[in-house]
Protein backbone atom coordinates (compact mmCIF):
# COMPACT_ATOMS: atom_id res chain seq x y z
CA UNK A 1 0.00 0.00 0.00
CA UNK A 2 1.08 3.54 -0.66
CA UNK A 3 1.22 5.37 2.60
CA UNK A 4 2.07 9.21 2.22
CA UNK A 5 3.28 11.43 4.97
CA UNK A 6 1.10 14.92 5.32
CA UNK A 7 4.07 16.67 7.63
CA UNK A 8 1.51 19.52 8.29
CA UNK A 9 3.21 23.34 8.81
CA UNK A 10 3.87 23.31 12.40
CA UNK A 11 5.91 20.36 12.28
CA UNK A 12 7.77 20.84 8.94
CA UNK A 13 9.18 24.19 10.34
CA UNK A 14 9.70 23.91 13.68
CA UNK A 15 9.28 20.08 14.37
CA UNK A 16 11.04 17.62 11.54
CA UNK A 17 11.69 15.25 13.92
CA UNK A 18 8.32 14.19 14.53
CA UNK A 19 8.09 13.20 10.90
CA UNK A 20 11.30 11.53 10.80
CA UNK A 21 10.27 9.99 14.19
CA UNK A 22 6.85 9.01 12.10
CA UNK A 23 8.46 7.70 8.95
CA UNK A 24 11.29 5.26 11.39
CA UNK A 25 8.51 3.52 13.19
CA UNK A 26 6.54 2.81 9.86
CA UNK A 27 9.28 1.30 8.35
CA UNK A 28 9.32 -1.49 11.16
CA UNK A 29 6.29 -2.70 9.66
CA UNK A 30 7.73 -2.58 5.84
CA UNK A 31 5.78 0.70 5.15
CA UNK A 32 8.03 3.11 2.80
CA UNK A 33 6.23 6.31 3.36
CA UNK A 34 5.85 8.69 -0.02
CA UNK A 35 6.03 12.06 0.90
CA UNK A 36 5.17 14.75 -1.84
CA UNK A 37 7.09 17.66 -1.78
CA UNK A 38 3.89 19.91 -3.78
CA UNK A 39 1.49 19.66 -0.17
CA UNK A 40 1.66 22.86 1.46
CA UNK A 41 -0.88 24.02 4.63
CA UNK A 42 -4.16 22.46 5.05
CA UNK A 43 -5.49 26.09 4.78
CA UNK A 44 -7.17 25.84 8.79
CA UNK A 45 -6.11 29.00 9.63
CA UNK A 46 -7.21 31.00 6.85
CA UNK A 47 -10.34 28.84 6.87
CA UNK A 48 -11.14 30.43 10.66
CA UNK A 49 -10.34 33.84 10.01
CA UNK A 50 -12.98 33.76 6.91
CA UNK A 51 -10.90 33.40 4.28
CA UNK A 52 -12.32 30.69 2.39
CA UNK A 53 -11.03 31.62 -0.87
CA UNK A 54 -7.33 31.30 0.26
CA UNK A 55 -8.33 28.15 1.86
CA UNK A 56 -9.41 26.89 -1.15
CA UNK A 57 -6.39 27.28 -2.74
CA UNK A 58 -4.71 25.45 -0.35
CA UNK A 59 -6.43 22.96 -0.16
CA UNK A 60 -6.31 21.82 -3.44
CA UNK A 61 -2.82 21.88 -3.22
CA UNK A 62 -3.85 18.25 -1.16
CA UNK A 63 -6.34 17.14 -3.48
CA UNK A 64 -3.73 16.96 -5.75
CA UNK A 65 -0.50 15.74 -3.86
CA UNK A 66 -2.57 13.08 -2.12
CA UNK A 67 -4.48 12.20 -5.24
CA UNK A 68 -3.01 8.70 -5.56
CA UNK A 69 -1.77 7.89 -2.16
CA UNK A 70 -3.71 4.22 0.05
CA UNK A 71 -3.70 6.33 2.75
CA UNK A 72 -2.55 9.66 4.02
CA UNK A 73 -0.74 10.22 7.71
CA UNK A 74 -0.29 12.93 10.05
CA UNK A 75 1.00 14.11 13.00
CA UNK A 76 -1.70 16.59 14.22
CA UNK A 77 -5.41 15.84 14.85
CA UNK A 78 -6.26 19.07 14.11
CA UNK A 79 -5.47 19.29 10.53
CA UNK A 80 -6.48 15.68 9.82
CA UNK A 81 -9.80 17.36 11.47
CA UNK A 82 -9.31 20.00 9.15
CA UNK A 83 -9.60 17.53 6.13
CA UNK A 84 -12.80 15.24 7.79
CA UNK A 85 -14.63 18.22 8.35
CA UNK A 86 -14.34 21.01 6.74
CA UNK A 87 -12.97 20.50 2.96
CA UNK A 88 -16.70 19.13 2.24
CA UNK A 89 -17.91 22.62 3.16
CA UNK A 90 -14.96 24.04 1.32
CA UNK A 91 -15.67 22.32 -1.63
CA UNK A 92 -19.20 21.77 -2.02
CA UNK A 93 -20.27 23.81 -4.98
CA UNK A 94 -17.93 21.72 -7.04
CA UNK A 95 -18.66 18.15 -8.05
CA UNK A 96 -15.01 17.06 -8.99
CA UNK A 97 -13.87 18.60 -6.37
CA UNK A 98 -15.91 17.49 -3.50
CA UNK A 99 -15.72 13.90 -4.82
CA UNK A 100 -11.97 14.32 -4.25
CA UNK A 101 -11.98 15.91 -0.48
CA UNK A 102 -14.29 13.07 0.36
CA UNK A 103 -11.65 10.87 -1.05
CA UNK A 104 -9.32 11.94 0.90
CA UNK A 105 -11.30 12.55 4.36
CA UNK A 106 -11.78 8.74 3.87
CA UNK A 107 -7.61 7.45 3.44
CA UNK A 108 -6.45 10.24 5.61
CA UNK A 109 -5.19 9.44 9.44
CA UNK A 110 -4.04 10.89 12.34
CA UNK A 111 -0.61 9.03 13.39
CA UNK A 112 -1.95 7.09 16.53
CA UNK A 113 -5.70 6.71 14.92
CA UNK A 114 -3.34 4.82 11.74
CA UNK A 115 -1.00 2.68 13.82
CA UNK A 116 -4.04 1.13 15.99
CA UNK A 117 -7.06 1.37 13.73
CA UNK A 118 -5.33 0.17 10.22
CA UNK A 119 -1.98 -1.73 11.46
CA UNK A 120 -3.56 -3.07 14.51
CA UNK A 121 -0.52 -2.43 16.18
CA UNK A 122 -0.56 -1.27 19.83
CA UNK A 123 2.41 -2.19 21.17
CA UNK A 124 5.90 -0.93 18.99
CA UNK A 125 8.46 -2.31 21.52
CA UNK A 126 9.54 0.76 23.03
CA UNK A 127 10.81 1.46 26.54
CA UNK A 128 10.64 4.48 28.52
CA UNK A 129 11.14 4.47 32.22
CA UNK A 130 10.09 7.82 33.00
CA UNK A 131 6.80 9.85 34.09
CA UNK A 132 4.76 11.09 31.73
CA UNK A 133 1.63 13.03 31.69
CA UNK A 134 -1.02 13.10 28.35
CA UNK A 135 -2.40 16.14 26.83
CA UNK A 136 -5.63 15.11 24.25
CA UNK A 137 -5.81 18.36 22.04
CA UNK A 138 -9.33 19.90 21.36
CA UNK A 139 -9.04 19.19 17.76
CA UNK A 140 -7.61 15.87 18.38
CA UNK A 141 -10.21 14.41 20.74
CA UNK A 142 -12.85 16.40 20.19
CA UNK A 143 -13.02 17.27 16.01
CA UNK A 144 -11.53 13.87 15.02
CA UNK A 145 -12.55 11.78 18.18
CA UNK A 146 -9.32 10.62 18.70
CA UNK A 147 -9.32 9.20 22.31
CA UNK A 148 -8.09 6.06 23.11
CA UNK A 149 -5.53 5.73 20.75
CA UNK A 150 -2.63 7.13 22.09
CA UNK A 151 -3.64 5.77 25.37
CA UNK A 152 -3.45 2.62 24.30
CA UNK A 153 0.13 3.16 22.91
CA UNK A 154 1.34 4.76 26.11
CA UNK A 155 0.05 1.81 28.48
CA UNK A 156 2.17 -0.48 26.18
CA UNK A 157 5.69 0.99 26.56
CA UNK A 158 7.39 -0.71 29.19
CA UNK A 159 8.67 1.33 31.87
CA UNK A 160 6.34 4.08 31.41
CA UNK A 161 4.22 5.57 34.30
CA UNK A 162 1.30 7.47 32.83
CA UNK A 163 0.29 10.25 35.08
CA UNK A 164 -2.99 11.58 35.25
CA UNK A 165 -3.44 15.13 33.91
CA UNK A 166 -5.80 17.40 36.02
CA UNK A 167 -8.36 18.71 34.20
CA UNK A 168 -7.18 17.16 30.74
CA UNK A 169 -9.82 18.31 28.62
CA UNK A 170 -9.44 22.03 29.29
CA UNK A 171 -8.35 23.85 25.66
CA UNK A 172 -4.36 24.65 26.25
CA UNK A 173 -5.22 28.07 24.48
CA UNK A 174 -3.62 28.19 21.23
CA UNK A 175 -6.38 27.42 18.97
CA UNK A 176 -4.61 28.86 16.13
CA UNK A 177 -5.29 31.95 15.13
CA UNK A 178 -7.48 32.89 18.62
CA UNK A 179 -3.64 32.93 20.48
CA UNK A 180 -2.98 35.81 18.34
CA UNK A 181 -6.69 37.51 18.03
CA UNK A 182 -7.17 36.79 21.80
CA UNK A 183 -3.30 36.71 23.35
CA UNK A 184 -4.34 37.97 27.09
CA UNK A 185 -7.45 34.74 27.24
CA UNK A 186 -5.01 32.91 25.46
CA UNK A 187 -2.10 33.50 28.14
CA UNK A 188 -4.37 32.70 30.90
CA UNK A 189 -5.45 29.51 29.63
CA UNK A 190 -2.11 28.41 28.80
CA UNK A 191 -0.72 29.41 32.39
CA UNK A 192 -3.64 27.02 34.09
CA UNK A 193 -2.73 24.20 31.73
CA UNK A 194 0.98 24.83 32.79
CA UNK A 195 0.04 24.68 36.39
CA UNK A 196 -1.87 21.12 35.81
CA UNK A 197 1.10 20.25 34.13
CA UNK A 198 3.09 20.81 36.71
CA UNK A 199 0.62 19.52 39.40
CA UNK A 200 1.05 16.04 38.16
CA UNK A 201 5.00 16.27 38.63
CA UNK A 202 5.40 14.04 35.58
CA UNK A 203 8.78 14.12 33.83
CA UNK A 204 7.52 14.19 30.13
CA UNK A 205 4.58 16.04 28.79
CA UNK A 206 2.99 14.32 25.84
CA UNK A 207 0.29 15.09 22.93
CA UNK A 208 -1.06 14.34 19.35
CA UNK A 209 -0.67 18.33 18.32
CA UNK A 210 2.29 20.33 17.87
CA UNK A 211 0.65 23.59 18.10
CA UNK A 212 -0.48 22.84 21.96
CA UNK A 213 2.60 21.30 22.55
CA UNK A 214 4.24 24.10 20.95
CA UNK A 215 2.45 26.62 23.28
CA UNK A 216 2.72 24.76 26.80
CA UNK A 217 5.90 23.93 26.29
CA UNK A 218 7.18 27.86 25.88
CA UNK A 219 5.00 28.35 28.99
CA UNK A 220 6.87 25.87 30.89
CA UNK A 221 10.29 27.10 29.34
CA UNK A 222 9.55 30.37 30.54
CA UNK A 223 8.73 29.65 33.92
CA UNK A 224 12.22 27.26 34.30
CA UNK A 225 9.74 24.06 34.41
CA UNK A 226 12.46 21.35 33.34
CA UNK A 227 9.16 19.21 31.84
CA UNK A 228 10.20 17.94 28.62
CA UNK A 229 7.46 18.22 25.98
CA UNK A 230 6.94 15.35 23.13
CA UNK A 231 5.08 14.49 20.21
CA UNK A 232 3.57 10.80 20.76
CA UNK A 233 5.70 9.78 17.54
CA UNK A 234 8.72 10.85 19.26
CA UNK A 235 8.59 8.96 22.79
CA UNK A 236 7.68 6.02 20.88
CA UNK A 237 10.40 6.14 18.38
CA UNK A 238 13.21 6.89 21.35
CA UNK A 239 11.66 4.09 23.26
CA UNK A 240 12.01 1.60 20.47
CA UNK A 241 15.65 3.10 20.48
CA UNK A 242 16.31 2.62 23.86
CA UNK A 243 14.80 -0.77 23.78
CA UNK A 244 16.78 -1.89 21.09
CA UNK A 245 20.14 -0.73 22.53
CA UNK A 246 19.86 -2.82 25.57
CA UNK A 247 18.75 -5.83 23.31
Amino acid sequence: MKVSLFITCVSDALYPRVGEAMVRLLARYGISVHFPECQTCCGQPAFNSGYWEEARTAAKTLLEAFADSDFVVAPSGSCTGMIHHYYEKLFAEDPVLLRQARQLRAKTYEFSQFLINVLAVEDVGAVFPHTVTYHPSCHGSRLLGVQEEPLRLLDNVKGLQLLPLPFAEDCCGFGGTFAVKMSDISGAMVTEKAEHVMETEAEVLVGLDLGCLLNIGGHLHYRGRPVRVMHLAELLWEGVMASERHE
